[in-house]
């Protein structure tokens, strides 16, 4: 390549149609591996093409860097928010994807789930785009509440159905397993012994021997039957299509709950009463929108991560997180591969 150095303009080195900049891979060469990196983990696909890992890695980082620059993010109707953990100890990730019927995609990484940190995504996006926002599917923690609130003022902020859920279960558990150690400490027989999954799983998807599991423990009068009642009647809510109708019924599943002097019961109830309006905008969307599509992203997610075995920094887990689900475009090339 032929090198000039100008007075005016300094050094100037030839440019190739074929290469960019001090990349020591050809364009082609590296969409090539990064869409190979796509189907295979880094470390197979740097095998297979007798290559190196930190190849594979630069060639993905630079077709994922080209892609986030050439994006068009365009009008966000919704998108979901959620973390999932990617290293020992406390560390999380917070995911936000667009849930869109004809768009679903990763929007944004941030390392951590603080306020700062999702303060990034709303910065990233502009605030006409927030303005814009028609409704955000996000679970219970109050700093995504709190930025969501302050960011998107014309969103319905749709509590995560899955989440809600999973501390109904959370609930129930408790109140097996304290009925279970009281139960052997006063030295009655163990019958809630290996009856866990069939308290939290629902009636239509126990096995045949758990059924029958079930139906022996309903016969007792136990703390922890009154309360997988309780869960089962609250099922009812999304049945409702009236967000009046769900909230009234709401509200006498709450009122009977806390009669039921059952704590981790009443505590659940509790955190429904306080969510109450973010619970009811489920209803008000008419459940076109949910973290059901979230929740899916996340498991991707996750199985990105887990092919390679986790990574060791937060740059990679980007690239990748954004290069598997994020829908980018990618560069054209005047050569292919057979």
């Amino acid at each position: 390549m032929r090198r000039v150095d100008c007075r005016d303009c300094g050094v100037k080195v030839e440019a190739l149609p074929w290469a960019n900049g001090k990349h020591t891979l050809t364009r082609a060469y590296m969409i090539f591996l990064a869409q190979w990196a796509r189907k295979l983990s880094w470390k197979e696909t740097a095998q297979s093409f007798r290559t190196s890992w930190e190849k594979v890695f630069n060639a993905v980082e630079w077709v994922v860097d080209w892609g986030l620059a050439h994006r068009e993010l365009g009008t966000i109707r919704a998108f979901g928010v959620d973390e999932i953990q990617y290293g020992r100890g406390h560390k999380y990730l917070t995911l936000v994807y667009q849930i869109e019927a004809g768009c679903t995609r990763l929007l944004w990484v941030g390392q951590e789930r603080t306020k700062e940190s999702f303060a990034k995504f709303f910065a990233m996006i502009g605030e006409q785009v927030c303005e814009k926002v028609e409704f955000v599917c996000s679970d219970m923690w109050k700093p995504y509440l709190e930025m969501i609130a302050l960011h998107c003022p014309n969103a319905l902020n749709i509590l995560d159905r899955f989440h809600i859920v999973a501390k109904m279960n959370k609930a129930i558990d408790e109140v097996r397993a304290e009925e279970s150690r009281r139960m052997v400490r006063d030295g009655y027989e163990p019958v809630l012994k290996k009856s866990r999954w069939c308290l939290l799983k629902r009636p239509e998807n126990l096995t045949d021997k758990q059924r029958l599991r079930m139906r022996d423990l309903l016969q007792y009068n136990l703390r922890t039957v009154r309360a997988w009642l309780l869960k089962e009647e609250f099922q009812q809510l999304w049945d409702y299509i009236s967000p009046d109708w769900a909230g009234k019924f709401l509200d006498q599943w709450c009122t009977q709950v806390m009669r039921s002097r059952i704590e981790p019961m009443k505590k659940f109830a509790r955190t429904v009463r306080a969510h109450r309006e973010l619970i009811l905008n489920y209803f008000r969307a008419r459940k076109q929108f949910s973290s059901g599509g979230v929740e899916g992203l996340n498991n991707k997610a996750k199985v990105t991560m887990r092919k390679s075995y986790g990574f060791r920094t937060f740059r990679a887990t980007e690239i990748a997180l954004y290069h598997a689900l994020g829908n980018l475009p990618e560069p054209s090339s005047t050569h292919t591969f057979s």
